[in-house]
């Protein structure tokens, strides 16, 4: 069956204005333009289509969803299952989220009394699974499953208090590398604050600190794109950890 501009935008639900502009963009073209002008579009251009909303609904750029689809080895069934897996993790998410909202009412109501750690059970759910998704394979490979799942399990047990702490840490982390990054001195007192500080976030969720680990992950940062655009709040600053963390390391006893 081929379509309209107007009757494929009322049935993907999107405006003809954006149609056009995919046109433009070169990431969805029509595949033909009729005797009057119009744009028509097949069975082809309404599943490419249909695969840019995919995307689209999962946060993926127009830049990059574009340079996915120009790429030899894109395969539509194996897109389809990516947009599968990561769309039953989204619902998993939200499930969590719907859960703890339902028993926060039913406490409201006096059906059900609610510890402190299940009012935010689903927030650090949500944490959890979104690390795992960005950076689960590289940890994983790196310091194993095992290590990893006792990772994520500590996180998840934490009391509030112990994750506002968490999370109060991580800020003073990276201030206080920015500002000891300003001084150019990586063995000096305000760069192995920053290193130890690094070591007391780290410790809130490994299951044991080991110097090893610790100089392991900040060569991670370095070596990863992810992680260094993490750290580089200013260019460097992540190279900048890893060698005040290593001059910190081995200085322990």
């Amino acid at each position: 069956m081929e379509y309209t501009v107007q009757k494929l935008g009322k049935i993907a639900g999107i405006s003809t204005r954006t149609l056009r502009y995919y046109d433009e963009i070169d990431i969805l073209k029509p595949a033909r333009i009729n005797s009057s002008g119009y744009r028509i579009y097949g069975k082809a251009e309404v599943d490419r289509l249909q695969q840019i909303l995919f995307y689209r609904e999962l946060g993926v750029s127009l830049e990059e969803i574009k340079s996915i689809f120009a790429a030899s080895s894109f395969d539509v069934l194996k897109a389809l299952r990516g947009h599968r897996d990561r769309l039953l993790e989204k619902r998993e998410q939200l499930d969590s989220l719907i859960e703890n909202v339902n028993k926060t009412i039913a406490e409201r109501e006096g059906g059900i009394k609610m510890s402190d750690r299940e009012k935010f059970e689903g927030f650090k759910k949500k944490l959890v699974d979104d690390n795992e998704k960005q950076y689960g394979k590289e940890t994983r490979e790196k310091y194993g499953h095992e290590a990893v799942e006792r990772s994520n399990g500590k996180m998840l047990n934490m009391t509030q208090e112990e994750f506002d702490r968490a999370s109060a840490l991580e800020k003073e982390v990276l201030d206080t590398l920015q500002e000891a990054f300003k001084t150019g001195n990586a063995e000096g007192e305000l760069a192995q604050k920053a290193a130890d500080l690094h070591r007391q976030w780290l410790s809130l969720y490994w299951d044991s600190y080991t110097k090893a680990a610790h100089a392991g992950v900040v060569q991670m940062y370095t070596s990863d794109e992810r992680f260094k655009a993490y750290y580089d709040r200013e260019p460097g600053m992540a190279e900048f950890l890893k060698d005040a963390v290593l001059i910190y390391t081995a200085k322990q006893a």
